[in-house]
C-alpha cells in the first residue's frame, strides 16, 4: 500500500532532519580544521620565503604563487563551508542568505535569475529559516524542471504583511491535480515547513503559464511607503 502524503512528510522530513545533522559536522570540519590547515601552510610559506630569500631569490616567484593557489583553496572551502552549514540565516542573515542562495541557483541556471530584497523586510530567525528553505525548494523546482527562461525572487513589504515572491514563466502544471495524485517532494515540504511556522504559502500556476509561489507573514508593524510605524 503506498504512503500517504502525511507519511511521506515524516519520513522525508526525518532524512531532512540527519541531512542538516551530517552537513553541520561537515562544515565545522572544513571550517576548523581544513581551512586552519591550508592558513597554517601559507604562513609556513611566509616563513619559507624569508629564509631561503637571500640564498635563492627566485624562490620568491615561485612560493607566491603556491601561496595564490593555497589563498583560492581556503576560499573555496570557507565558502563550501558557508554553503553547508544550516544555520547560514543566523549566521549571515536573511537577505545575505537569499542572496548567496539566488547565486548559487544563478551558476546553474541557463536564463535570467534575479533577486531583489527590501531591506525594511526584518523577519524573525524562525520564519527567516523557514523562507529560506522555501525558497531553496522552489528554486530547484524551477531550475531543475520548470524550464524556464526567467526567474525572479523578490521580498517585498506591504501595508500589513511581508511577502517573498518567487515567480518562473515555465511549463507550469495544474496544481489542482495536488489532491488527487502524490505532490512532488519539493511541495510536500514546501508544505511541511508552513505548517510548522505562521508563514502561509499561497501557489498559483498553469500549465504553459509558468508559476508564482508566495511566502507570506504577518509584518510585527505596519510598513507604510518604507517606513514603519506600529500597529493601530
Amino acid at each position: 500500500m503506498p504512503e500517504s502524503p502525511d507519511q511521506l512528510k515524516r519520513m522525508i522530513v526525518s532524512a531532512m532532519n540527519a541531512q542538516e545533522t551530517e552537513s553541520a559536522r561537515v562544515s565545522k570540519l572544513l571550517h576548523d580544521q581544513v581551512g586552519q590547515v591550508l592558513s597554517a601552510v601559507g604562513l609556513h610559506m611566509d616563513v619559507l620565503k624569508l629564509d631561503f630569500k637571500a640564498a635563492v631569490p627566485e624562490i620568491v616567484e615561485r612560493v607566491n604563487e603556491i601561496q595564490k593557489i593555497l589563498d583560492t583553496a581556503v576560499q573555496q572551502v570557507r565558502s563550501l563551508s558557508y554553503d553547508l552549514n544550516p544555520s547560514i540565516v543566523e549566521r549571515a542573515g536573511f537577505q545575505a542568505a537569499l542572496d548567496r542562495l539566488a547565486g548559487k541557483y544563478r551558476a546553474q541556471f541557463g536564463g535570467t535569475l534575479r533577486f531583489s530584497f527590501d531591506p525594511v523586510v526584518r523577519p524573525s530567525l524562525e520564519i527567516g529559516n523557514i523562507c529560506y528553505k522555501i525558497a531553496d525548494l522552489a528554486l530547484d523546482n524551477a531550475v531543475r524542471h520548470a524550464n524556464a527562461k526567467k526567474i525572479e525572487v523578490a521580498v517585498k513589504a506591504t501595508a500589513r504583511m511581508y511577502v517573498m515572491e518567487i515567480t518562473d514563466d515555465g511549463c507550469g502544471f495544474d496544481h489542482g491535480e495536488s489532491s488527487e495524485h502524490t505532490p512532488g517532494l519539493g511541495l510536500l515540504l514546501i508544505d511541511h515547513y508552513a505548517a510548522q511556522s505562521p508563514v502561509r504559502v499561497d501557489l498559483q500556476s498553469k500549465v504553459g503559464q509558468g508559476t508564482v509561489l508566495k511566502a507570506l507573514w504577518t509584518a510585527e508593524k505596519a510598513v507604510i511607503r518604507g517606513k514603519s510605524r506600529s500597529d493601530d
